[in-house]
């Protein structure tokens, strides 16, 4: 993957302002350029294109056959009716991403359905003009390390994503996404730690989960983790089983941890949200927790006692991982977390990062995920 080609449909030219309170305040000009510089930073060359014209659109992509690696594509309202858009992609055979500014699937209903998806190996959507940042990494890593997908469930979101490591593996690395627990939030946001770490001989399974928005919520997406991961253990049957959960999905890692003891044997939470109760009066995801758990902690107190890691305690190994600089969820919950774990004898060990954000820790190239590697197993 060394080219990709960027290709917004109508009305994306007036961004920054058309509903700007929707698409935000950036120009097109503004986005194309930060585009342009972050693939540059991966080695990436970055080439864009904007028309709000069908055909335009259709010829450009067709040119892309001989000048790009790949596309990614945010097809404007062209994306819910052009097939002649989802036959261009399928003509030139190349990986492609599609992504949307807005969350599509919270809005009117005729943008819930997308026609040219089917063409794409992603769809990512919700993120604002992040979502074109992280299309870029999933098109690189999807295509450069392509996992092994497999189903779990017969949701659409209940999949796992396995990489097998070229020897070894018989250390398993399950890897649970955070997000608030929301839908626009997918396993690609921690894809390029499942590849480190298979590049480290691990067994790599990266598990999707229905969230809020798509099925999800308590208990039925810790449910789904749990399956995730027994799915992949009865599969490899390892010798060494990690846990590795971001944000919401710390919590959900070592809720899961202390819902299998007798198979987990380290868990490890990234910037997690480690207790529930906490994270309510705290607010976090502007209301994130109490919509998760279907009520505030007055509402549903068991609830709350059930899922969170305060109370639902794994009695394993746990490495618990902070920085400083996160403002979104705040050190000092995963700090108040280990001083309450240690007081009754749980070997939990605290990495606190200075001046380390909410998403530099699953950044695969940080100094603060290669610190936290070295001490998983």
């Amino acid at each position: 993957m060394q080219r990709i080609l960027i290709v917004n449909g109508p009305n994306l030219n007036l961004l920054g302002l058309r509903e700007p309170q929707i698409y935000g305040f950036d120009t097109l000009h503004d986005l194309e350029t930060d585009l342009i510089a972050f693939g540059a930073s991966l080695d990436l060359e970055i080439d864009t294109f904007q028309s709000n014209h069908e055909g335009e659109l259709i010829d450009r992509i067709q040119d892309a056959r001989t000048s790009a690696d790949g596309i990614v594509l945010n097809g404007g309202a062209l994306t819910h009716y052009s097939y002649a858009l989802y036959d261009a992609l399928v003509g030139v055979d190349l990986p492609s991403i599609e992504v949307h500014i807005s969350n599509i699937y919270a809005r009117e209903d005729w943008r819930r359905h997308s026609v040219t998806a089917p063409a794409s190996l992603r769809t990512i959507y919700g993120r604002g003009t992040r979502g074109y940042t992280d299309a870029i990494l999933a098109l690189q890593r999807l295509t450069e390390y392509p996992p092994a997908s497999a189903s779990y469930g017969e949701d659409a979101s209940q999949i796992v994503d396995v990489r097998h490591p070229s020897s070894g593996g018989d250390r398993l690395a399950v890897l649970i996404h955070g997000g608030f627990w929301r839908d626009p939030w997918h396993r690609d946001t921690i894809d390029g730690l499942a590849i480190d770490l298979t590049h480290d001989g691990w067994v790599s399974a990266n598990v999707e989960y229905r969230r809020i928005g798509s099925g999800g919520g308590w208990p039925d997406t810790a449910d789904d983790v749990v399956s995730g991961i027994d799915h992949v253990i009865e599969e490899h049957d390892p010798d060494h089983v990690a846990l590795v959960g971001h944000s919401a999905g710390g919590q959900l890692a070592l809720w899961a941890a202390a819902a299998m003891p007798d198979t987990i044997d380290v868990a490890v939470s990234l910037a997690g949200v480690t207790d529930l109760h906490r994270g309510h009066e705290l607010d976090l995801g502007e209301g994130a927790v109490a919509e998760f758990m279907g009520g505030s902690p007055e509402e549903v107190p068991g609830l709350y006692t059930e899922a969170s890691p305060m109370h639902a305690t794994f009695r394993g190994r746990q490495i618990i991982v902070h920085g400083t600089a996160d403002d979104r969820v705040p050190a000092a919950m995963s700090r108040t977390y280990v001083d309450a774990m240690t007081a009754t004898g749980i070997d939990a060990t605290l990495i606190e990062l200075d001046d380390v954000d909410h998403f530099e820790v699953i950044d695969p190239t940080h100094e603060a995920w290669q610190r936290t590697k070295t001490l998983v197993g």
